[in-house]
C-alpha cells in the first residue's frame, strides 16, 4: 500500500505538466488529460472478446455486426469522455477565514466553452464534489478541508474526474490552484473573564462628561452601562421588545485592551493565543472598544467587523 501511495504521488506530481502551485487560470489541455478504462468498460470488452469468438465459432454474420457495432460505441465512448474535460477553465473563488478544528471551503470557479457534465472535484483526504456546467458559464464548486492548525491553509493538488456519458473510460487530471484559507486560533472553551482595570493602561479611560450630546438609540449591550438605558423608551415598549441604549457623541468610548501578558504565563503559545481569540469574540459582542498588545505587534483601539477581522488574523499569523 505504501508503494502505490508512493508511486501514485509521483506519477500526479508528473501529470501536473508544472510545479505547484499554478498561477490562475488554469487550462486542461490534451497533455493533461488522461484515460483509462472502468471496471465496467473492462468487463464491456471482455463482454465483446467473448461474443466476437462465439460469432467466429458459429460463424454469425450478425454476430460480427453486433460486436463491431458496440465496439465502435466504446472507442466513441472514449472520445466523448475525453472531450468532457479537455479545455476546462479553473479560477480561484473565495476561501473565508475559519477556526481551528472547523471545516475550510475553497470555491473553485471552472468555465467551459460547451456543456460539460458529471464533473467530479475531490482533494486527497478532503472533499469531494459533483456539478454540471452549462455552455459558457460559471460554474462554482466548493471542497471542503479539515483545518487542523491556524495559519495559512494551503489548497492541495485538486484532482478532476469524469465517466460521463456511459461509465466505460475515466478520464482525469490534475490541478494546483494557487489558494489558501486562513485559521484563526480555536477560541478556549473555558478562558478567564475580560481584563478590566483602572486607568488607560489597565483597558479603561475616562468619559469626558463635558462634551457629551445625545445622537440616537441603539439596541442594548449587556456591557452597556444601566444609566446608559433609555428607561422612557423601556416603559413604553411592548412585552419581548429588546431594550435601547442612549448613544452620545463627544465622550470617550471604554477601550478594553487585550495584553498577551494578561493570559496566565505559565500556558503554552497555543493556549495563550486560544485565550485572546475568546477575549476579542467576547469584547466585538459586548460592542466594545479594544486593543491587542501582542509580544511583537500592537492593533490600536477599534471595534466593528473589521477591527475583528484583523485581530484574529494577528492571532492567526503569530510566530512564537
Amino acid at each position: 500500500m505504501k508503494l502505490a501511495a508512493t508511486l501514485h504521488e509521483r506519477f500526479a506530481t508528473w501529470a501536473l505538466r508544472t510545479r505547484a502551485p499554478e498561477p490562475t487560470p488554469i487550462v486542461l489541455t490534451q497533455r493533461r488529460v488522461y484515460v483509462l478504462p472502468t471496471r465496467a468498460g473492462l468487463a464491456y470488452t471482455a463482454a465483446l472478446l467473448v461474443m466476437l469468438v462465439g460469432a467466429i465459432n458459429y460463424n454469425l454474420s450478425l454476430g460480427h455486426a453486433l460486436v463491431f457495432l458496440l465496439a465502435g460505441l466504446g472507442i466513441v465512448a472514449i472520445l466523448h469522455t475525453f472531450r468532457n474535460l479537455v479545455g476546462l477553465a479553473i479560477d480561484t473563488g473565495r476561501a473565508e477565514p475559519v477556526f481551528a478544528g472547523e471545516i475550510a471551503h475553497f470555491a473553485l470557479l471552472l468555465h467551459g466553452d460547451g456543456e460539460r457534465r458529471l464533473i467530479r472535484l475531490f482533494l486527497p483526504g478532503g472533499g469531494e464534489t459533483c456539478i454540471d456546467i452549462a455552455a459558457g458559464a460559471t460554474t462554482e464548486a466548493r471542497l471542503g478541508l479539515a483545518a487542523a492548525r491556524r495559519g495559512w491553509l494551503a489548497l492541495p493538488r485538486v484532482t478532476l474526474e469524469t465517466t460521463y456519458p456511459l461509465g466505460l473510460v475515466r478520464s482525469w487530471s490534475y490541478a494546483a490552484p494557487a489558494m489558501h484559507c486562513l485559521v484563526y486560533p480555536q477560541p478556549a472553551a473555558s478562558a478567564p473573564p475580560l481584563p478590566v482595570a483602572g486607568g488607560e493602561a489597565g483597558g479603561r479611560l475616562q468619559e469626558n462628561r463635558g462634551n457629551e450630546d445625545f445622537a440616537g438609540l441603539r439596541g442594548h449591550q449587556p456591557a452597556d452601562p444601566p444609566r446608559h438605558v433609555a428607561w422612557k423608551a423601556a416603559a413604553r415598549r411592548d412585552a419581548g421588545e429588546p431594550l435601547l441604549t442612549k448613544q452620545f457623541a463627544g465622550a470617550s468610548a471604554d477601550i478594553l485592551w487585550l495584553d498577551w501578558d494578561a493570559t496566565p504565563p505559565d500556558a503554552a503559545v497555543e493556549t495563550r493565543l486560544s485565550i485572546l481569540a475568546r477575549w476579542v469574540l467576547d469584547a466585538a459582542a459586548n460592542g466594545l472598544t479594544w486593543g491587542l498588545r501582542l509580544p511583537a505587534a500592537t492593533l490600536p483601539p477599534g471595534g466593528g467587523d473589521s477591527h475583528l477581522r484583523a485581530c484574529l488574523k494577528a492571532l492567526a499569523l503569530y510566530e512564537a
